[in-house]
């Protein structure tokens, strides 16, 4: 199975997984099914990952050895070629919550003989409540104008942003570029969001990691979408220290806009 398909077949395979569990256990203790979450996707995306790519390493948010050390499962991810970038269950907030659709399951994979800065060559982000798996195998059409703004001319933006931890200045950002924030749960759901067309953009800053925004950004620049920090610069993945604390995502067509509000207010 090559990489993309591979990806997608995985996050599905975790996504199904949670859902069942969130069916089981119900939510009665939200802890105890967000501890549950966490490790069944995690158990049952590593032993695939084991069985059919075991020459290749791993960067796991549920894998401390992963997370501090540049070994992972024997293989040093610093030096391998190949390296699968995982969140097993991303928002477990919201899984945990009845009714919740916001919550996702990452899978990328980096190479180091990928053409572009990012280094990511497959993805995909599953939305297991939401039924959908989007992945760079079969990357989504470049999200449409609504149809309000092609006939009227109206750019009114929608920004994805945190329920919990969005960045101090977007309020101000949002008045600024004459946008509405559209509070979501997990990062994966956000950036989807974007890639689906239901927002415009996504723009976070004050803390991830690696395994937050690899998958989706692995979507989300196949389908055509401009993703970078937000001083512009390029987003890398399988760096030494794997926190990637800002980026924005968001049609093409709007990356100077944003780029230059982000200048204004950021700082």
């Amino acid at each position: 199975m090559i990489d993309g398909a591979f990806a997608r077949w995985l996050a599905d395979r975790a996504g199904q997984a949670l859902l069942e569990l969130r069916a089981e256990m119900g939510f009665a203790d939200a802890a105890a099914l967000k501890s549950a979450g966490d490790k069944v996707s995690h158990d049952l995306i590593r032993s695939e990952l084991a069985r059919w790519r075991p020459g290749d390493a791993v960067l796991s948010e549920e894998d401390e050895g992963s997370r501090l050390v540049d070994t992972a499962g024997g293989v040093s991810r610093r030096t391998a070629d190949r390296v699968w970038i995982i969140d097993p269950l991303d928002g477990t907030r919201e899984f945990s919550e009845e009714g919740r659709a916001d919550w996702a399951v990452h899978v990328a994979l980096w190479a180091r003989n990928a053409p572009t800065p990012h280094g990511l060559v497959a993805g995909a982000v599953g939305l297991p409540a939401q039924h959908r798996v989007l992945g760079t195998d079969y990357p989504p059409a470049y999200p449409p104008m609504t149809v309000e703004a092609a006939t009227t001319g109206d750019r009114t933006l929608r920004l994805a942003a945190s329920r919990s931890r969005p960045p101090a200045f977007l309020t101000a950002l949002a008045e600024d570029v004459g946008a509405q924030l559209v509070p979501m749960g997990s990062a994966g759901a956000k950036i989807a969001a974007v890639v689906t067309g239901d927002v415009d953009a996504y723009i976070h800053a004050g803390g991830q990691y690696e395994w937050d925004s690899a998958a989706p950004i692995a979507v989300a620049t196949a389908t055509g979408l401009h993703a970078s920090r937000i001083d512009g610069s390029a987003l890398r993945y399988n760096e030494a220290d794997p926190r990637l604390p800002d980026l924005l995502v968001c049609r093409k067509d709007l990356a100077s806009r944003l780029l230059a509000a982000l200048q204004r207010h950021s700082g």
